[in-house]
């Protein structure tokens, strides 16, 4: 089973990183990463079943989210190759908050794992999830 993993450290507390993420509909702190989120459906963005599509072609579900274990869970239903789902199926991403006590930020960890006879997509999402992780500690620094 194909998967990649990154993480970094963000310059702050956990309550505010976990405030700017969890939202599922909110992109704010990337908008040289992510350009344009649309909601679908009613489910707001902090609940279970909220729905989503990134860049006009990202198609996403949130599974799971947990204020009290600074954890969301989400699915990619839709995308372009190599996530399409002709390419991936049971595509999965999480990403994780804990304190990091050598710098009192909050380490973020981002990761996904999904079935294919491929590793394509491994490359392709890590450097869109780095890309990610970087702005997101940019954000706090401005």
């Amino acid at each position: 089973m194909p998967s990649t993993s990154q993480s970094i450290v963000v310059p702050a507390p956990i309550a505010e990183v976990w405030t700017r993420l969890s939202n599922f509909h909110d992109f704010s702190w990337a908008p040289n990463v992510i350009t344009h989120v649309e909601q679908v459906g009613d489910v707001a963005g902090n609940e279970a079943g909220a729905k989503r599509i990134l860049n006009q072609v990202f198609h996403e579900t949130l599974i799971e989210i947990d204020g009290d274990r600074h954890l969301l869970r989400y699915s990619i239903d839709d995308g372009p190759s190599p996530v399409a789902p002709q390419d991936v199926s049971n595509y999965i991403g999480q990403i994780s908050l804990v304190p990091d006590p050598d710098s009192g930020g909050t380490l973020v960890e981002w990761t996904s794992e999904w079935e294919s006879n491929s590793d394509d997509a491994v490359e392709f999402c890590h450097g869109i999830y780095v890309a990610l992780l970087q702005s997101l500690a940019k954000s706090f620094q401005q």
